[in-house]
């Protein structure tokens, strides 16, 4: 019983030294200072097409062409949009003098015209009265007729409400337009802008512009064709930037975060490095993709990681095999900029 037990004593203690000796060793193994990842280079492609339905007048650039932001690549007839704005301006231009008139108001010379118009309509009423009046007291003496003294009575009260009608018409003339009428007017005014507006831009869509910079990959109408927003002209690689898209195993997630740099290396130029950086980690786990090779087991979960990377002199190639090298000593950064801010300084002199 005591051999036994004293035997039992020194296993407990050959185990507890060999697995303190086994930690010690694990923690004298350096950690490693880089994540090497591998996968292939990635573009976006971009279809682009006219908003109009015309007919393609001109294309301007051929498949396998470099083209920048902004660069015209083709063109549709525009003579009916051209009308169209035309007659666009021509209604804006009507209805501004119309604004402008209400705005205004009367005109001195129609004010003169009305208090003209009172004047004579206030002298004919006096007249007319006094012939009444005169007509009045002839036929109380039987002088006049009855008829005659109820004709001139008629002729003086239409006479007084001529002068009261002229009296009003002044009062409207001095006041102006009405709030309403100048207010409906400047709200037509608007419509017929924003018309023309929209002639405008259906004009400006007659040309089709290049989203950002790449390479026409494929031209897929020629000149007589007709264009539309459903079919496409021109297929556009936007090449600057591109990214890798490689795999990382769940124990390696925890070292990489956005933003973090990273370097490039493929085969077609083995001497030379291209910066990078991570801009994107899936937020979800998916199995080992057959086309990427890693020394995992390729029934582990992986996430996405897509390494960014400028390319002015357009060396990297969609489905060119990458590696990529990720130091994991560094800081971290409070912002990461753009990938347009990026390229834009790596490529500025």
């Amino acid at each position: 019983m005591k051999i036994s037990f004293f035997s039992a004593i020194l296993t407990i203690l050959i185990l507890g030294i060999a697995t303190a000796m086994w930690w010690q060793n694990r923690q004298d193994e350096p950690t490693p200072k880089t994540l090497t990842l591998y996968g292939n280079v990635d573009i976006r492609d971009v279809r682009l097409a006219f908003r109009a339905t015309e007919r393609i007048a001109r294309l301007f650039v051929e498949e396998g062409d470099s083209v920048q932001k902004g660069q015209v690549l083709a063109t549709v007839e525009s003579d009916r949009l051209q009308q169209a704005v035309a007659r666009a301006e021509a209604r804006v231009a009507a209805q501004q003098q119309v604004v402008a008139r209400l705005q205004t108001g009367s005109r001195p010379e129609e004010i003169r015209k009305a208090r003209a118009d009172v004047l004579a309509a206030r002298m004919d009423a006096i007249d007319a009265e006094r012939t009444a009046r005169r007509l009045e007291r002839l036929a109380a003496k039987d002088l006049a007729t009855k008829q005659e003294r109820d004709d001139a009575r008629a002729r003086a009260n239409a006479a007084w409400a001529r002068w009261k009608a002229a009296r009003e018409t002044l009062r409207l003339v001095l006041k102006g337009p009405r709030e309403e009428d100048i207010a409906e007017a400047k709200a037509r005014l608007r419509a017929y802008q924003a018309e023309l507006a929209l002639s405008r831009r259906d004009l400006a869509d007659a040309s089709l512009l290049a989203p950002a910079d790449g390479v026409i990959e494929d031209r897929l109408l020629e000149p007589g064709e007709m264009a539309s927003p459903t079919r496409p002209v021109y297929t556009l690689a936007l090449t600057n930037p591109v990214w890798v898209r490689a795999y990382v195993s769940e124990p390696h997630l925890g070292k990489l975060r956005l933003g973090m740099q990273a370097f490039i290396f493929t085969d077609s130029f083995p001497d030379k490095r291209y910066e990078g950086w991570i801009g994107f980690i899936s937020p979800t786990a998916q199995f080992t993709p057959k086309n990427v090779e890693t020394p995992e087991i390729r029934t582990s979960l992986v996430y996405q990681v897509r390494i960014f990377a400028c390319n002015p002199q357009d060396e990297l190639r969609l489905g060119m095999p990458a590696t990529v090298v990720i130091p994991l000593d560094q800081t971290r950064q409070s912002t990461t900029p753009s990938a347009e801010h990026r390229c834009s300084r790596q490529t500025s002199p």
